[in-house]
């Protein structure tokens, strides 16, 4: 029986017309599957499918997703993430990766963590750098870090009452059931950059996995250096972030899941 799968022309253009009709007349495709971006069961014959390619340095690895979770598309990962993804990682959900926002290339601090905002849970991710993050080319030790932000379109949050505008252009990158990056949009309408990405894909809790793919976005807040601290426990994190609001150091936007 054929599959109701999706797949896109760049995820053809890697796999091959050949591979691709085979897929589509269900001869490679699994019936039932658990689907890539939150890991509940799918069924290819019963419900639409999407096939997601991860491409490393080395080795690619074809997965498939509920096409309400995640559209056809290929990903490129390094060949420890394509690793990594696949294997149980341990630790919690706090990540260092240098970010190429600056030339003096910046460390920022990601956490995930729930969010309540008018009674209801919402999976969010806080940025802080470590230091100040000086605008490319300025000469002096200020921090642009919101600025810059707001210039992306952002916007200043003085309290956590309402669910920030959603900001186009910009997605969070939630596959195999772990976070990799943060997209901001390519220059001249290309194809979507990181703008952060996961040095290993970060392991994220089934209840923010499940908020994520209710609501199909992610609330992203940031704050400069000293603003939030690396909270240990959820209720303290949003403390944190009240008294960054209160005090004019927050910026949010509700970013859209990859491809949505």
């Amino acid at each position: 029986m054929p599959r109701m799968l999706d797949v896109s022309d760049e995820v053809r253009a890697e796999i091959g017309d050949e591979e691709a009709d085979r897929l589509l007349a269900g001869e490679n495709a699994p019936g039932s599957y658990d689907c890539t971006s939150c890991r509940t069961p799918g069924d290819s014959e019963q419900e639409r499918t999407s096939t997601v390619l991860f491409i490393g340095d080395e080795t690619a690895v074809l997965a498939f997703a509920h096409a309400t979770c995640l559209p056809s598309q290929v990903v490129q990962v390094t060949e420890e993430q394509l690793k990594g993804a696949v294997k149980s990682i341990t630790g919690d959900t706090v990540d260092l990766e240098p970010d190429a926002i600056v030339p003096e290339q910046a460390v920022l601090g990601v956490t995930s963590g729930l969010v309540l905002i008018s009674g209801e849970l919402h999976p969010a991710l806080v940025v802080e750098p470590t230091g100040p993050i000086v605008r490319p080319g300025a000469v002096g030790a200020g921090d642009d870090f919101l600025p810059l932000l707001i210039e992306q379109g952002f916007m200043p949050v003085p309290e956590l009452a309402d669910v920030p505008p959603v900001l186009h252009g910009w997605s969070v990158l939630l596959a195999m059931g772990q976070l990799h990056a943060v997209l901001q949009p390519g220059s001249n309408g290309g194809q979507p950059v990181a703008w952060w990405q996961a040095h290993q894909p970060l392991l994220v809790t089934d209840g923010w996995r499940a908020a994520a793919n209710k609501h199909q976005q992610v609330l992203m807040f940031a704050a400069p250096v000293g603003s939030i601290g690396r909270q240990p426990r959820e209720d303290l994190l949003r403390d944190a972030l009240d008294k960054a609001a209160a005090n004019g150091k927050l910026v949010a936007a509700a970013l859209p899941l990859a491809g949505t």
